[in-house]
C-alpha cells in the first residue's frame, strides 16, 4: 500500500466512526452535558480520570473546564485524578494499581459531583474501582467507553450516562472520544453562560 492511500484510509476510517457515533451518541451527549451543567451550577465539581491516552483525555477536559474552551468565561472547578504523580506512586507502591484512581475519589469526591470515567475497553480494573467508590458516595458517572463496553457497562447505575463509541480499534474510539469531549465542554458552557433556550 503506498503511504498515501495509507494515510488516507486513516482519514477515512476516522471520518465513518464519527459518522456512526452521531447517529446514535448524540441524545447521550446532551444528557451528560446538561448534568454536568447542573452539576457545577449546584457548587459541585467533576473528576475525571484513564489510563494512557485516556489520561492524557482526562487532563484535556480538566484544563478546558479549568481555563476555557473557545468561550471567554470563569474557571470552573474540575481535577483529573491522572496528574499528580508523587499520589499515584505512593499509592501504586503502598496499595496497588487498582487502587490509584478509587483512593482519591474518596478523598476528594463529594456527593452530587459527577465522575468522568474514560477507558476505551471498559475492563481496567482502576476504572472499575473507582466507579464502584462513585456509587458509594452518591457520585454520578459519565463513562466514555467503546468497543462493547466492557465489563464497566454492566457496573454502571441508571443514574450514570455511557458514551460508547461503535468502534474496536483504540485509535478509533480515542479519536472519537476528544470530540465528545469538546461537545460536552461546549454543552457546560452554553448551559451556563448562554441564556438561549438548549
Amino acid at each position: 500500500m503506498q503511504v498515501t492511500t495509507y494515510i488516507e484510509q486513516h482519514f477515512r476510517d476516522s471520518i465513518q466512526t464519527k459518522a456512526e457515533a452521531a447517529e446514535i451518541l448524540i441524545p447521550a451527549i446532551a444528557k451528560a452535558g446538561k448534568m454536568m451543567a447542573q452539576a457545577i451550577k449546584n457548587d459541585h465539581k467533576i473528576l475525571s480520570c484513564g489510563n494512557g491516552g485516556s489520561a492524557s483525555d482526562a487532563q484535556h477536559f480538566s484544563g478546558e473546564l479549568l481555563n476555557r474552551l473557545e468561550m471567554e468565561r470563569p474557571s470552573l472547578p474540575a481535577i483529573a485524578l491522572t496528574t499528580d504523580t508523587s499520589t499515584i506512586t505512593a499509592i501504586g507502591n503502598d496499595y496497588s494499581y487498582a487502587e490509584i484512581f478509587s483512593k482519591q475519589l474518596r478523598a476528594l469526591g463529594q456527593p452530587k459531583d459527577i465522575l468522568l470515567a474514560i477507558t476505551t475497553s471498559g475492563n481496567s480494573e482502576n476504572i472499575l474501582k473507582v466507579v464502584e467508590v462513585a456509587h458509594q458516595k452518591n457520585i454520578p458517572v459519565v463513562a466514555l467507553t467503546g468497543k462493547d463496553g466492557g465489563k464497566l457497562a454492566n457496573l454502571l447505575s441508571e443514574h450514570d450516562i455511557e458514551i460508547r463509541v461503535p468502534a474496536t480499534r483504540t485509535v478509533r474510539i480515542q479519536e472519537t472520544h476528544i470530540l465528545i469531549i469538546h461537545c460536552l465542554c461546549d454543552l457546560i458552557d452554553q448551559y451556563l453562560f448562554n441564556q438561549g433556550d438548549k
